[in-house]
């Protein structure tokens, strides 16, 4: 179920990804003077749909490890309790082995006839 719908969603996606690729192939000059329009000091001249591609891939990484370290909250909350479980069942362990090596494992009965 989960690859159909992949393939639902991908094979549309590949197909608008190649035909926006297609249509804008043509040379653009990305400029990175912003005091110097004619004759800028830094230019990059590429096919415009590399510099679309370029740009949602530096947004995506940039979306990532903001979220990441958004989360760092909760992954450290993660690992405190993760140590607490180890402590907690070691310490299980520890009460089973000595309630095994004791010899009065079970509570004494009470007597109701005290005649």
């Amino acid at each position: 179920m989960k690859r159909l719908i992949a393939i639902l969603i991908l094979v549309p996606l590949a197909i608008i990804v190649v035909a926006l690729s297609v249509a804008n192939r043509h040379a653009v000059t990305l400029s990175l003077d912003p005091f110097n329009g004619e004759a800028p000091v830094l230019a990059l001249t590429m096919p415009l749909f590399v510099l679309i591609f370029a740009t949602l891939a530096v947004g995506t990484i940039i979306g990532g490890v903001a979220t990441w370290l958004g989360q760092g909250r909760w992954r450290r909350q993660a690992r405190a309790m993760k140590r607490e479980a180890r402590t907690v069942r070691r310490e299980n362990e520890q009460f089973r082995t000595v309630t095994k090596a004791s010899p009065a494992t079970t509570l004494p009965t009470v007597r109701s006839n005290a005649a």
